[in-house]
Order: C-alpha cells, then structure tokens, then sequence
C-alpha cells in the first residue's frame, strides 16, 4: 500500500517517534511525505520516502492530487489543532480522503489504530478499490 506521512512542525517529532514505533510495519509498504517530515522520518528510520515538494511549495497538493487518483491508500496527518497554519490544506485532504474512502488519521491515536489494522490485514480492501497499487513516481 502507498502511505502518505505529513504533519505540522511542532508534531513532526510525534510523527518521527511513531514511524520509529512501527518502522516495521511502515518497512512492508511504500511511503511518500512533504519534504521537511519525510527527510526528518527517512533519517531517523532509514526507511525509503518518496519526497514530494514542502507544503509551501506544493507539496500538500502533490498528495491531494495522488489521493484524487487513487494513488494513496492510507494518510496519517498529523495535525496541530491550536495551529491555524495549514487548517484549509487539512480540511481539502480530509475531504478528499473521504470522497475516496483512503484511510485518514489526523492524530496518533487514530494512526495507531490504522497501523494495527494495516499489519492484521483489515485494510487488504484496498486492494479491490485500488488494484494497480504499484509505487508512484516523484
């Protein structure tokens, strides 16, 4: 399945721990992110990222057209909810991802829960919807 990590600057070190924790799972499948929290992922992890562009540059966009596409299968945003900053960003990719039936966690609990769900099986659905499931080109 393709997985698509990004998350606010002041959870980036949660989603860090996260991949750290599940790092084996997370190994099983193909990973993109936003620049700036892929690169940080990728180095504390060493798992392989597809980078796309940082947010600023398009990068929440590049995601949103992917899902759009059938691309993704699963997005784990970390979100900062007394941030204002990427609150539009947010809502279009959550928006997105239910127009698409992807799996959408915007904080760790839910992550978890899809992470375990992915690593029992719950979520080989996926492959149904989205049969060409084959790595995506940056």
């Amino acid at each position: 399945m393709n997985i698509a990590l990004m998350s606010h600057d002041n959870k980036k070190e949660l989603m860090i721990q996260f991949c750290i924790a599940y790092c084996g799972v997370l190994a099983r499948h193909t990973l993109c992110a936003t620049n700036s929290t892929g690169r940080q992922v990728s180095e504390a992890t060493g798992l392989p990222i597809n980078l796309f562009l940082s947010h600023e540059h398009g990068g929440i966009q590049q995601v949103g057209a992917r899902i759009a596409y059938n691309e993704i299968d699963m997005v784990l945003f970390f979100d900062d909810p007394t941030s204002n900053d990427l609150n539009e960003e947010i809502r279009h990719i959550c928006r997105l991802c239910d127009q698409h039936n992807v799996p959408f966690a915007s904080n760790v609990a839910t992550a978890e829960v899809l992470i375990h769900g992915l690593s029992r099986g719950d979520l080989d659905w996926r492959d149904i919807v989205n049969p060409k499931t084959a790595p995506f080109a940056v």
